[in-house]
This record gives structure tokens, C-alpha cells and sequence, in this order.
């Protein structure tokens, strides 16, 4: 039995300059499927031919590439974040939260691999 529940999704963070350009890159090379774009939080989504499995698009001036992070999808992040600690996983910071649309926060594996948890406030999870 795990100490928390994730859902059946998984969500690939990737740093990028423009993430419009990058949505596009990856439809028309790898035949992905553009989700959506939120420009007002930075953030783009595409979907992979593998069901459950998407592309987080983080727009930044200096992208950091091969700094992939895994966001595995939870119904309720708070209680699963207070499990965690409780057991010493080391977490980066509060947890951020974009009103409407998600809560998220990062934490790490024990060889310092940053992974990320992360609650859908849209109502519309999966």
C-alpha cells in the first residue's frame, strides 16, 4: 500500500522560450495534440498519443533544457503533501497555488530528482 494515492495521469514540465512555438513544434513533428494555452500563467498543455500522459510547456527567459519534471496528477494535495512530510520527503518552498486552474508543489526523491504533485482547480481533472 502506497503512502498516497496519484492519479492516472502524469504531466512532463518542460522549460521552453516560447511555448507557442514549442505547442507547434511538437503537433506538427510528433503529431501531439495542443490541450490549451494559458498565457496569462505561462503555461502551455499538449497532449501525447498515450493516454493519461501530457506536456507541460513553462515559458521562461533562460530555460533550463533536460530539466524535465514529472507532475503526478492528486485529488487532494494538501493531505497527501502533509503525508509526505511527515515521513521527511523535502519539499521546495510552499505550495504554489493559480486560483481557478491549480495547486502544485515540488518535492524530491532522495538522489535530489525534482518531482511535482499537483491538484486540478478547474473541476474538470483527467
Amino acid at each position: 500500500m502506497s503512502l498516497i494515492s496519484v492519479d492516472q495521469t502524469i504531466t512532463i514540465a518542460m522549460s521552453v522560450t516560447d511555448r507557442h512555438a514549442s505547442a507547434k513544434w511538437y503537433e506538427s513533428l510528433l503529431g501531439f495534440e495542443l490541450r490549451y494555452h494559458a498565457d496569462e500563467a505561462g503555461w502551455s498543455e499538449i497532449q501525447t498519443k498515450t493516454p493519461g500522459v501530457v506536456i507541460g510547456l513553462g515559458e521562461h527567459t533562460k530555460p533550463a533544457p533536460g530539466n524535465c519534471v514529472p507532475v503526478f496528477g492528486i485529488a487532494d494535495l494538501d493531505a497527501a503533501r502533509q503525508k509526505l512530510e511527515q515521513v521527511n520527503v523535502k519539499f521546495d518552498g510552499e505550495t504554489d497555488v493559480v486560483e481557478g486552474m491549480v495547486k502544485t508543489a515540488t518535492f524530491y526523491d532522495p538522489d535530489g530528482n525534482a518531482l511535482m504533485l499537483a491538484e486540478d482547480l478547474t473541476g474538470s481533472a483527467g
